[in-house]
């Protein structure tokens, strides 16, 4: 019988980091009895596993006993890396040092891993996801590519994988990847039976819909700062990149080039990141058409809005409004109770 570690993490753990460890429990646990049903060998033994014997959550209201310390354990198949309020290398090494150094070893002798959340800074402290990509919760995202600019962060992807090493965006989204999980670790069957039996989404693939655009700020580039402030003043205005570049006295490609440093991306990107934030918040709150909201944050051109936007989003303008606006969401909440 092969093995599954659900790690329990030490210091800075949270509610959040519980129910990813209860969740996942929960649902392995569920896939195995449901091979038992189908009359098939039970194929995993499913165990909780830190470097303490007891983890305090929400300042002792719950404690968590985990069943065994890690350095008992020599060789596991796949090791679950539930999140935690760690936001550093530094942070995680302090609090976590014998669980990272577990989890490097335990790779090397072929192990996969799969990170939740924020416990993507452990994963990464092991030093394992160096030159690999990943993904993160998109609030985390800037955090992270400062601690760790080797790896290649995808904060739009919901999951990833890559050379044993799964990832995902983060929260409650835990639950689309212990699903994806299910489905490589049992099979396609088991793993519907799961989704359904959570009533989790099998078809949710992006985050994106879910992010929200503050620009990078954390910066010493006072002229990019400037014009990131301009951006966000002046988006409903026809705004080129030349004449930013103009009125910051800043060469064109020298612009470019001293944006992307700073920000992350494009100066141009930032411009429809910027205006795809505003189309969402008024999308979400007011009565107005798509296209008056088109013209609102200062697009003319049907089909480039609607292009930018499910870029940006993951999905078109009207599908956007239809699961955020706040009335049309309570009227069809009423009419489907009328129609029960």
């Amino acid at each position: 019988m092969k093995h599954i570690t659900i790690l329990v993490p030490d210091g800075q753990v949270n509610m959040g980091t519980l129910a990813t460890i209860v969740g996942a429990f929960e649902i392995f646990t569920e896939a195995n009895l449901y091979w038992k049903r189908k009359g098939k060998d039970i194929p995993y033994t499913i165990q909780t596993a830190g470097a303490s014997k007891k983890v305090d959550f929400s300042k002792g209201m719950i404690t968590l006993q985990p069943e065994l310390n890690v350095s008992g354990i020599k060789k596991t198949d796949l090791i679950i890396v539930p999140p935690s309020g760690l936001r550093s290398a530094e942070d995680a090494q302090k609090g976590n040092r014998a669980i990272i150094s577990w989890i490097e070893k335990q790779y090397k002798l072929g192990a996969e891993v799969a990170s939740m959340c924020s416990g993507i800074f452990m994963l990464a402290s092991s030093g394992i996801l160096n030159g690999k990509t990943c993904s993160a919760h998109w609030a985390h995202a800037e955090t992270f590519r400062n601690a760790f600019p080797g790896i290649n962060l995808k904060e739009d992807r919901l999951i990833t994988a890559e050379s044993g090493i799964y990832t995902n965006g983060g929260a409650y989204s835990f639950l689309n990847l212990v699903i994806f999980l299910i489905e490589k670790y049992y099979d396609k069957e088991t793993a519907i039976f799961c989704s359904k039996m959570f009533q989790v989404d099998i078809e949710r693939h992006t985050q994106s819909s879910f992010a929200i655009f503050s620009g990078q700020k954390k910066h010493s580039d006072d002229d990019i700062l400037k014009a990131q402030s301009y951006i966000e003043k002046n988006y409903q205005d026809k705004i080129s990149i030349e004449f930013l570049s103009d009125k910051f006295s800043i060469g064109r490609r020298n612009f470019d080039r001293r944006f992307i440093k700073a920000t992350g991306i494009t100066p141009l990107d930032y411009l429809q990141r910027v205006k795809i934030e505003a189309a969402k918040k008024s999308l979400e709150n007011t009565r107005k058409t798509v296209n008056e909201i088109m013209y609102d944050v200062g697009y003319n051109d049907t089909k480039a809005f609607r292009e930018v936007f499910s870029r940006v989003t993951g999905m078109s303008p009207i599908d956007y409004k239809s699961k955020y606006n706040r009335e049309h969401v309570t009227k069809n909440f009423f009419v489907a109770s009328v129609a029960e």
